[in-house]
């Protein structure tokens, strides 16, 4: 960061945004009526599984299980996002949203394991399932995942621990409708065969979304620049200030799955420009680009070292 070039450091400013338009929304009723009514619907289903035969439906309510963990590991994270900044985690817990989106796409892989695993043992030794079963069960998880879904729909945009929550029950969703379609199939035409590979259908299409939240929660965890932000736009921005003779050390990187931070250092051989100066910056980088945590260091000398964002 820095701390190795021999600045004059002496005529230095910070600058901090507080409005924090980014900040987390509060999505705790979401939570807590999605973990009590997915909870009552893993017993219902499988129950239900079992005593019919269905695989589509023992998949469903293993998905279904994970969903619930998944809910409560984001709700945790989202609760600790808000506890104040401490003298151990200066941050406060924010990034355990990062951490939960991580697990929530590690959960929805061991789902996919799990059912993959039954669904080929099914297709090797097929059990005739009881289709209206499938239909009526499947049916009501179609209800309370959608509803579910759609208390975790707006938030899904801005917080990738949100969208975690968010793509569980859609992705249940779509796992009741493909047992709703599996059962009415062997309904019409005795093929068994119709359960397990509509299983496996329901596979791929969860694997798709899992695969989106594993790689942005990695780079995440990496402190990677958030893709909301333009860092080349950032150090234009910057480079263009009056004053500004050149731009280093610029660093961006996510402090949760809704904040954005940056420090960067200004050489301004004509000293340093004022306090309305940086806050304009401060607001402008809020305002225009997404970043809500904002330190700015202005040097008057510049050693030559490298330019860039890493």
């Amino acid at each position: 960061m820095g701390a190795g070039h021999s600045h004059s450091h002496h005529d230095h400013g910070h600058g901090h945004a507080h409005g924090h338009s980014h900040a987390p929304a509060d999505f705790g009723r979401a939570f807590a009526i999605g973990v009590v009514l997915n909870t009552a619907f893993v017993i219902v289903e499988a129950t239900y599984g079992f005593l019919s035969g269905s695989m589509a439906l023992v998949a469903d309510a293993g998905h279904n299980l994970s969903d619930v963990l998944g809910l409560l590991i984001a709700w945790g994270a989202s609760i600790a996002a808000k506890k104040p900044p401490s003298e151990r985690f200066t941050y406060g817990l924010k990034s355990s949203t990062i951490l939960a989106a991580f697990a929530n796409a590690v959960l929805l892989l061991v789902a996919i394991g799990a059912i993959l695993f039954e669904t080929v043992h099914r297709l090797l030794d097929p059990v005739e399932p009881e289709g209206w079963t499938m239909i009526w069960v499947a049916g009501v998880g179609i209800v309370i995942n959608t509803v579910t879904a759609l208390m975790f729909m707006r938030g899904r945009k801005h917080d990738l621990n949100i969208r975690g929550a968010f793509l569980h029950m859609a992705a249940d969703a779509l796992v009741s409708v493909g047992v709703v379609i599996a059962g009415a199939a062997i309904l019409l035409t005795g093929y068994v065969v119709i359960d397990p590979l509509v299983s496996l259908l329901i596979v791929a299409v969860i694997a798709w979304g899992t695969w989106g939240l594993l790689k942005d929660s990695v780079k995440m965890g990496l402190l990677a620049v958030p893709d909301s932000v333009d860092c080349d736009a950032v150090r234009t921005y910057l480079r263009d200030l009056p004053g500004v003779e050149a731009v280093h050390d610029l660093h961006i990187w996510p402090m949760s799955t809704t904040e954005t931070a940056l420090t960067v250092h200004l050489v301004m051989p004509g000293g340093h420009p004022g306090d309305a100066f940086l806050h304009e910056i401060t607001h402008r980088l809020e305002h225009d680009h997404g970043v809500g945590h904002v330190t700015i260091q202005v040097e008057t000398t510049f050693d030559n070292c490298d330019v860039g964002c890493l």
